[in-house]
């Protein structure tokens, strides 16, 4: 990675319905504009992923989703009301900053549940992508959402037992991430908290196998995080994320002209590679690199990966 670098610039943007959205910028004022796309949904733009640009060559922009990280209100507040926050604001949002800084055209980088809305920002405004960059591959859609939260746990039969006695006796062979949802916007903050480490305990199991699984990888971030990503995990993938199954796909020829990179680890349990593989499949201008030693939270040979395809667009 490159050195540790700080914004020179960074704003609350008002997005007319109440919210504001954290945004910064680092490295080159005139360099090439790169937009980051953080993951969770509501895990919040990490400082780290600065250092993925050469600070020469790049006008880094990232950014805090709704409600989450640096941006207000903050979905740890129960009182926080969440429906206002869809993919199809955040998409919204994107093309809001965009016309704040008065970027033309930049490169999409993100990963997880980023590579999702940056499909979905790219597909509803193709002529503002210059290049895509993609790490741990999604699509959202509820096939792979029954697979984080219920299919894998059939390689962890024990947590995925415990994250479904998480819920209330009724809702266990129901709608799992629909109970979770009520239980983090519960009034009562010990029902809150339970439900968020329940959440978070098996998102770690999930990862445990990987090199960078570590224990409490998610458990052991501050309480507010904690609480706004679960809540907003929950918010999304109980809706599906307001997309029609499988449009994104469908809708990969949008893409066409689009340079993109798509780098995905063999061993991504929770997110397998046939996602990231579909999508190749479907948009020609994509090239897909498969990192054997990788899973969802990454590797050397994973971090290389994305540096060169970075470095590589660099100039373009």
């Amino acid at each position: 990675m490159y050195p540790p670098i700080e914004p020179y610039e960074h704003g609350m943007l008002d997005t007319g319905d109440g919210n504001l959205v954290y945004w910064e910028t680092c490295g080159n004022p005139h360099g090439k504009p790169a937009l980051v796309v953080h993951g969770g949904p509501g895990s919040g733009c990490s400082t780290g992923t600065r250092r993925w640009f050469d600070p020469g060559r790049y006008r880094i922009v990232l950014f805090d989703q709704r409600n989450c990280g640096r941006s207000r209100p903050h979905a740890s507040d129960p009182a926080t009301d969440l429906s206002t926050n869809t993919t199809h604001h955040l998409v919204a949002d994107m093309e809001l900053l965009r016309e704040h800084l008065g970027i033309g055209k930049w490169l999409l980088y993100g990963g997880s549940w980023g590579s999702t809305l940056m499909l979905a920002y790219a597909e509803a405004h193709p002529e503002r992508v210059s290049e895509m960059v993609f790490t741990g591959v999604t699509m959202t859609r509820r096939s792979e959402i029954d697979w984080l939260y219920q299919g894998v746990g059939r390689f962890f039969p024990e947590e995925w037992e415990r994250f479904r006695q998480g819920v209330p006796e009724a809702d266990r062979d129901g709608d799992l991430l629909a109970a979770y949802a009520r239980l983090t916007s519960d009034p009562d903050p010990k029902v809150r908290e339970k439900a968020t480490a329940d959440w978070l305990e098996w998102e770690d199991a999930v990862i445990s196998l990987e090199r960078n699984g570590k224990p409490g990888a998610y458990s052991n971030r501050p309480d507010e995080a904690r609480l706004a990503m679960v809540r907003i995990c929950s918010h999304y993938f109980s809706n599906a994320a307001w997309l029609e199954e499988g449009v994104l796909l469908r809708e990969a020829g949008r893409l066409a002209g689009i340079p993109g990179v798509l780098i995905h680890g063999r061993m991504d349990l929770s997110g397998p590679l046939h996602t990231a593989w579909q999508l190749a499949q479907a948009w020609p201008d994509a090239k897909l690199v498969v990192v054997e030693d990788s899973g969802h939270t990454g590797s050397t040979t994973f971090g290389e990966e994305i540096r060169a395809a970075l470095d590589g667009f660099a100039n373009r």
